[in-house]
C-alpha cells in the first residue's frame, strides 16, 4: 500500500460505527475499554464546533477507515501562540508499516501549522518500539517522564 491507497480526512457523523471498531481496538492495545457513554461523548467532542475542543482525522482505504487520530490545541504558559496535543493515534493491524501512522501525524501537523501552533506533541509507552520506529523518524524524543494522578 502507498499513500495513493488511502485518504486521510476530517471526522464525520456518518463515521461513529466505523470510528468505534478502530476507537475499540485502540483501546484493547491498551488493554482498557470504556463505557458507551465516553464513546458517545468523545465522539460528539471530536464533531465541535469549538476550535479549542478535539479534533478527529481518519484515514480511509477503499472506502473503510484503517485509521485515526484525535488531537486538540491548548495554551501554554511559555508561548503565547497555542500547542497541539496528539493524543490518540491508531492504524489498524493490516495496514501497519505501511504510512498511515506517518499521513495521520503529518496531517496533525498541518493542522497545527494552519492554527499557529509552533509545537506538536504525542506520548507513548516506552516499550511501544514498533510505533517508537516511527515517532524517532519525525520527531524528536523528549527527556520527560509523564506522572498522573488516578
Amino acid at each position: 500500500m502507498s499513500q495513493t491507497d488511502f485518504n486521510v480526512r476530517s471526522l464525520r457523523a456518518e463515521d461513529y460505527e466505523s470510528w468505534c471498531v478502530l476507537w475499540r481496538a485502540y483501546l484493547a492495545f491498551y488493554e482498557t475499554s470504556l463505557p458507551g457513554t465516553v464513546y458517545d461523548s468523545t465522539f460528539a467532542r471530536l464533531l465541535g464546533d469549538d476550535p479549542q475542543d478535539y479534533h478527529g482525522l481518519v484515514a480511509e482505504r477503499a472506502g473503510a477507515l484503517v485509521g485515526l487520530t484525535h488531537y486538540l490545541f491548548h495554551r501554554h504558559c511559555w508561548k503565547i501562540e497555542n500547542v497541539c496535543y496528539l493524543q490518540d493515534l491508531f492504524a489498524a493491524p493490516e495496514v501497519r508499516g505501511m504510512g498511515v501512522g506517518r499521513a495521520l501525524i503529518e496531517a496533525v501537523y498541518a493542522a497545527a501549522d494552519n492554527a499557529g501552533a509552533p509545537s506538536v506533541y504525542w506520548t507513548t509507552q516506552h516499550f511501544n518500539h514498533t510505533a517508537r520506529q516511527l515517532y524517532d523518524r519525525i520527531g524528536t524524543l523528549t527527556p520527560f517522564i509523564k506522572y498522573q494522578r488516578d
